[in-house]
């Protein structure tokens, strides 16, 4: 059996289960990663085969992008009340589903919804959702285990790609889409089935005694600590997308060539991965707060040398230097949300904070774009990208000084 430890050890935190569960959950996440990432490499031959324009052949993309920020929300209330195997049972069967209606897609127009209503939807699973899980079963390493899970997103964007690069030329875009979605379902659906395990009462309890304690020295609400959280992770993906969404384009006009900014843009995701392990790591360490403030400063600081510095290796260092820290900010707010809010309700919570940074980078990129049209300068792009991280710093810093300070009890109010 692949998976010994979730058969025979002792289901509690941060035991042999745990780490079982976490590698298990690691992989679930980066196969259906392939929801995200799929589209974006096919967009060539989809647009020619159907004979549109760049524009129209990006739709897809929009959609699934929204499709996985409201998928995010939905699918995490059902995990809070069926648990993450059976939604991810239905993910490999719906997610599997979109990729061969998709490949059979007579249309742009259908090709274009069946990712809004199933690809988009159904890959929101392999985020938000089993971050949340993963974390009810660590206590001491939970930074860690929410990190690698949400690691499973970067790896799909390094794996999948590639695959489908190889499949296409030899297959062609359908039957690669096909092959993707029976893969998922026949991989998925029996792994689903290895993680029918519940935390136990005592668990959950414990859980809620300590975020109780925590909540109670930040002196706030959920309510408000949840609006709070919302606010800073638009933020903080708003001046996130600035280098992640553009840099290729920035390079282009810059005399460099697409295929610089497509390096930089590699060069951000691979040590993306890095940073996402090595935040969970400091997070154990000195908490998700703390964390998270660090790497939006240094995002900050990178977005100041991204407006100061413009030549081809400055450019190399400042990408390296923002994938370094950008990658393990919003697994910090799913760590933050297990610090401080109810965990009956993580994945509700963890899903509606992590749709709002799918938002951001939505917003982000259109909003950078749209500068850029009426200034032809991506300068006062980058300015408004150091204007939003500044507001998610207010936040994070300000709930910090909350937390050193203790919280004022009289500020409480009843959960929600």
């Amino acid at each position: 059996m692949v998976f010994p430890a979730l058969a025979s050890a002792p289901r509690v935190p941060d035991g042999a289960y745990a780490f079982a569960r976490l590698w298990l959950s690691l992989l679930i996440a980066t196969i259906l990663g392939a929801g995200m990432w799929a589209v974006i490499v096919v967009l060539p031959s989809v647009q020619a085969e159907f004979g549109v324009d760049r524009a129209a052949a990006s739709l897809p993309y929009t959609l699934m992008m929204f499709g996985v920020a409201a998928g995010t929300i939905v699918l995490g209330r059902v995990m809070d009340r069926i648990g993450i195997a059976w939604l991810a049972a239905g993910s490999a069967i719906g997610l599997g589903g979109g990729f061969v209606l998709a490949g059979l897609a007579p249309s742009l127009t259908v090709f274009s919804a069946v990712h809004g209503l199933l690809i988009g939807v159904w890959a929101g699973t392999g985020f938000g959702p089993m971050m949340a899980d993963i974390s009810h079963w660590f206590v001491k390493r939970r930074g860690f285990a929410v990190v690698v899970v949400a690691s499973g997103n970067y790896i799909a964007g390094t794996i999948w790609p590639l695959v489908i690069k190889w499949g296409i030329p030899a297959f062609g875009w359908r039957t690669t889409y096909i092959g993707i979605g029976v893969f998922m379902a026949l991989t998925v659906l029996p792994l689903s089935l290895l993680l029918r395990g519940r935390p136990s009462t005592q668990m959950m309890a414990a859980a809620e005694a300590a975020t109780e304690a925590a909540r109670a020295d930040v002196g706030i609400s959920p309510r408000l600590l949840i609006t709070l959280l919302v606010a800073a992770g638009f933020s903080c993906c708003v001046a996130m997308s600035m280098p992640q969404v553009h840099i290729v384009a920035y390079c282009g006009d810059l005399g460099y060539g697409v295929a610089r900014g497509a390096e930089m843009l590699s060069l951000m995701l691979a040590l993306g991965i890095v940073s996402r392990i090595g935040s969970g790591v400091v997070a154990d360490r000195i908490g998700g707060s703390a964390t998270l403030l660090i790497g939006s400063l240094m995002q900050g600081v990178a977005l100041v040398l991204y407006s100061l510095f413009n030549g081809l290796t400055s450019l190399y260092i400042v990408s390296g230097i923002f994938g370094l820290f950008q990658g393990g900010i919003v697994p910090m707010y799913a760590v933050l949300c297990r610090e401080l809010l109810p965990p009956r309700e993580a994945g509700a919570k963890i899903g509606l904070v992590v749709s709002s940074t799918i938002l951001g980078m939505a917003f982000g990129g259109y909003v950078s774009g749209l500068i850029f049209d009426l200034t032809s300068s991506y300068r006062v792009a980058f300015l408004n990208g150091i204007l939003w991280n500044l507001l998610n710093l207010a936040a994070v810093s300000w709930l910090i000084f909350r937390r050193r300070q203790g919280g004022r009890p009289e500020l409480l109010s009843p959960a929600v």
